[in-house]
């Protein structure tokens, strides 16, 4: 299980810091794994309305959000933490907000759908100084339409009125306790899926294909990661055609060697696509080899075809 937090507090060890802390503590506590954004010390440029992800899928803006773009299609849960200026997200967690866009691009202006969106969920806190009524309306709308646009289902929010001073949240008598309630009933059935690695050599295709097509129809059964024994710089551009046309989006996923994944992720069942790949041994992993050709070098019409025996593959694996 893969959490993304984003902090949105330009102040430093702030009351909003501290309860995402909280939050994502006990996520780590329970056995996922956790990456902080912090919006404030990133270089986010603001969106400049220019229409390129609109008709290439892309912002050509480079900057900090060019790494964020793939967590937030990694990611299982993702959670927005932001105090509340003027009834609405920090400055910093709007320009965040706001280049999301390309995401949402994908979606509706592409007709592209992220394998993960149907399982990913989306989780908003928030802190505000005052007492007003109506103090976190305009930012859950907010988050409601950036979680839509990062293809995460809204789960709710935690917010706290009444804590302006740094260390305020410490002297809540139930802040504190409820975000590490709520991290874990968000984390406990995505912590019970079953893990599997698909590898290859290049993982650049096939496996590519059998984690998108395993996350998009079974993505809340089983954690899904991909890799190869020698993996290329960048995935087979062929394959993320042949992908779309299913309209399955491949955007923003490198290709990883097997080596690179997380020391403590043990997969309960290893799928090689070929002979080619040496798999590594995972003691008690289930093994099973589906001896698929490479395509990496062939034509497309030869792409599809390993495409559709992937997805028939994938479909058979998750009835198992």
């Amino acid at each position: 299980m893969f959490v993304l937090g984003l902090q949105g507090s330009p102040r430093a060890k702030g009351n909003t810091t501290t309860l995402l802390s909280a939050f994502l503590d006990e996520v780590r506590k329970r056995g996922g794994r956790v990456v902080t954004l912090d919006a404030t010390k990133m270089k986010v440029l603001p969106c400049l309305g220019c229409g390129t992800c609109e008709r290439k899928g892309y912002c050509p803006q480079d900057d900090d959000m060019q790494a964020a773009y793939p967590l937030l299609r990694k990611a299982d849960l993702t959670v927005l933490a932001t105090p509340i200026y003027f009834y609405g997200a920090t400055a910093q967690m709007k320009a965040f907000i706001d280049r999301s866009q390309a995401l949402w691009s994908r979606k509706y202006a592409l007709d592209l759908e992220d394998p993960g969106r149907k399982w990913r969920k989306g989780f908003l806190l928030a802190v505000g100084a005052t007492k007003g009524k109506n103090l976190f309306d305009g930012t859950i709308l907010t988050a409601r339409y950036f979680f839509d646009a990062v293809g995460a289902g809204f789960e709710g929010t935690l917010g706290y009125r009444h804590l302006d001073k740094a260390g305020d949240i410490l002297k809540h008598p139930t802040a504190l306790a409820e975000a590490g309630e709520k991290a874990g009933e968000l984390a406990a059935p995505l912590l019970k899926r079953k893990k599997v690695l698909f590898a290859c050599r290049e993982n650049a295709c096939r496996s590519q294909m059998a984690a998108a097509f395993t996350r998009q129809l079974a993505g809340d059964r089983f954690e899904v990661e991909s890799a190869g024994s020698a993996p290329t710089r960048e995935i087979n551009p062929v394959m993320e055609e042949v992908m779309a046309e299913k309209g399955v989006d491949m955007a923003y996923l490198k290709p990883c060697a097997i080596s690179e994944l997380p020391d403590d992720w043990r997969p309960d069942a290893v799928v090689s696509m070929g002979c080619e790949v040496a798999c590594p041994t995972f003691p008690g992993a289930d093994t099973e080899d589906w001896d698929l050709p490479d395509p990496s070098k062939e034509s497309m019409d030869f792409m599809r075809n390993v495409r559709d025996q992937v997805e028939k593959r994938v479909e058979d694996f998750i009835l198992k």
